[in-house]
């Protein structure tokens, strides 16, 4: 089925489905049957397997069911984008940012329904899938313009008659791979600068949003964005992630950017390294959050609460290891834990007030339960925290039936010290380790002593600790009383040590990420100039000084 046959494919997929399946959902809501979408056109997986996301907030609910892609799959899709690269990166840079800017018009318009069926997807809160779907709008808006401004320079030859210059041009085919937990930002942190110059997609939707990732796609092919320059393939990250990585070695992709965890993301640059493919790998964190005593306690707080329990603490920029000043130390944790304690938790979509709502999935869910063990194992002190939430383990801030979905306990551990695993190991999900400080120095140690260095947080008045903090923490971002989590549109986004490669999303610094400078020696002299060896070589001349009379 040709994309263009489906013009009305947003409004039945947000609505009541594209395809009905016929299984009944709690909610009303009809199951439909998702497709990949491989040069502008619908299809299924070739082996005709299938897998179904459901609502994680309420595992009855399921949303539909998509293609299990195949090797094949996954390489039609890659031929599809190299056929459509010439053409589309020979399109003028300012109408691919128009193509952008439409995208980012029609996000504007079908935001309220994308924020929905996001919240439904991934069990995140209404609030922050709007905030999501905002910055994938503000991606475009930023990018649109930015189709004017690609830009290179003129530079002055040593040789006379000759003109040098620079520009960008586009690396080729991209594979895309991001995580579930920002299904709408993230792939347009990657794919809009990507197109924008000049390059053509291959995007393995995570598996636990595929319905979210159609919608978009289906929204940018709607603005204008010609057949073949985004291709969608659904799958396994171990299947289809793995054949688009692996493809590397066929030499049908010429850039990978992955989102996900460190190990995957070592294993993907060992396959780019070696077949010398650009590859942006942006990864987990341990991320640290000081506060010191000239800090304004009861806003850093609110601070390190939002940053450890927001979206169910499920972002690489979650807060990891809370390092508390010991002189402030009791009073800090007395207020943080009465928040703790009275955390509202439920599916956001029927009840109001929430901080947080369900895991990504049950998969999310059992690898957060093994990293609590971790702690355990340690010897952490467990303050707050009882794993799982059922009917029979309640939190008293828990909203609805726990039984429906996969819901977590907010946990924070301390008497954490650096010798701990838990200290070094991300575990993504909602729990905190606490870690005192005896002084600024010792802090400052600290937040550098796990092997990540994504984000991270100083709370204080102090301008000289604020200074010493930003100029010593090794990570990618810093949040100067302000949390560790939050990025605009605008702004680099990664990290360095085992959280990235030195690769960075938005912002005009990514725009290095998808294309490539190509040096122009025009010669206009007619006769072979080499630089450097025909330069005339200017001699100085003595000067005999004359001083007299200047005593």
């Amino acid at each position: 089925m040709s994309i263009g046959r489906f013009g009305t494919y947003m409004t039945h997929v947000l609505e009541t489905g594209f395809e009905i399946m016929k299984k009944e959902n709690p909610n009303g809501s009809p199951a439909i049957r998702g497709y990949n979408i491989i040069a502008g056109r619908l299809c299924n997986s070739g082996d005709g397997r299938t897998f179904t996301s459901k609502n994680p907030a309420w595992l009855e609910d399921t949303l539909g069911e998509f293609p299990l892609s195949t090797k094949e799959d996954v390489h039609d899709a890659l031929r599809a984008a190299r056929e459509a690269f010439p053409s589309w990166s020979s399109t003028p840079a300012p109408t691919r940012g128009q193509v952008i800017g439409n995208m980012g018009r029609l996000l504007m318009e079908r935001k309220e329904d994308l924020v929905r069926l996001q919240a439904r997807e991934i069990g995140k809160t209404m609030k922050e899938c709007g905030g999501e779907i905002q910055e994938a709008i503000d991606t475009c808006l930023f990018f649109q313009s930015e189709g004017r401004r690609l830009y290179g320079q003129t530079v002055n030859s040593e040789l006379p008659d000759k003109e040098l210059f620079t520009y960008r041009r586009p690396l080729g085919v991209c594979g895309i791979i991001n995580a579930s937990n920002f299904p709408s930002a993230v792939p347009f942190w990657k794919m809009i600068p990507a197109i924008m110059c000049g390059n053509t997609c291959v995007w393995k939707s995570p598996q636990d949003s595929p319905l979210l990732s159609f919608a978009l796609a289906r929204i940018m092919h709607e603005a204008g964005l010609p057949d073949g320059v985004i291709n969608l393939i659904h799958g396994k990250g171990s299947g289809a992630g793995q054949y688009l990585v692996d493809s590397a070695d066929l030499g049908m992709v010429d850039k990978i950017s992955f989102t996900g965890s460190t190990p995957v993301g070592k294993m993907i640059g060992e396959t780019c390294g070696r077949n010398l493919v650009s590859a942006s790998l942006e990864l987990g964190g341990k991320n640290p959050l000081v506060v010191m005593p000239s800090a304004n306690i009861e806003n850093a707080v609110e601070g390190a609460y939002w940053a450890g329990f927001g979206t169910a603490g499920q972002r690489c920029t979650s807060l990891g290891n809370l390092i508390v000043h010991e002189d402030v130390y009791d009073e800090f944790m007395s207020k943080f834990m009465d928040k703790v304690s009275t955390t509202q938790i439920g599916d956001s979509m029927r009840h109001e007030g929430v901080l947080y709502g369900s895991m990504i999935s049950e998969k999310y869910g059992e690898d957060f339960l093994k990293g609590l063990e971790i702690c355990e194992k340690d010897g952490a002190v467990k303050l707050w925290g009882s794993g799982r939430i059922t009917n029979q383990n309640l939190p008293d801030g828990f909203h609805g039936d726990a039984d429906e979905g996969v819901y977590m306990w907010p946990h924070v551990y301390e008497n954490v010290t650096e010798d701990m695993e838990c200290f070094h190991e991300e575990i993504f999900g909602p729990v905190v380790t606490v870690v005192k400080a005896r002084d600024f120095d010792d802090a400052l140690r600290l937040a550098n002593a796990s092997p990540f260095g994504l984000s991270s947080a100083c709370y204080t008045n102090d301008r000289l600790e604020a200074f010493r903090f930003k100029t010593g923490i090794k990570a990618g971002m810093t949040g100067i009383n302000n949390s560790t989590t939050g990025a605009e549109a605008h702004l680099p986004f990664g990290g360095v040590k085992e959280s990235g490669n030195g690769s960075r999303e938005s912002g005009i610094w990514v725009i290095e990420s998808y294309s490539y400078w190509h040096a122009v020696n025009d010669e206009l002299s007619g006769k072979l100039q080499l630089a450097q060896m025909d330069v005339e070589e200017i001699e100085m001349e003595e000067a005999e000084a004359d001083y007299s009379g200047l005593a």
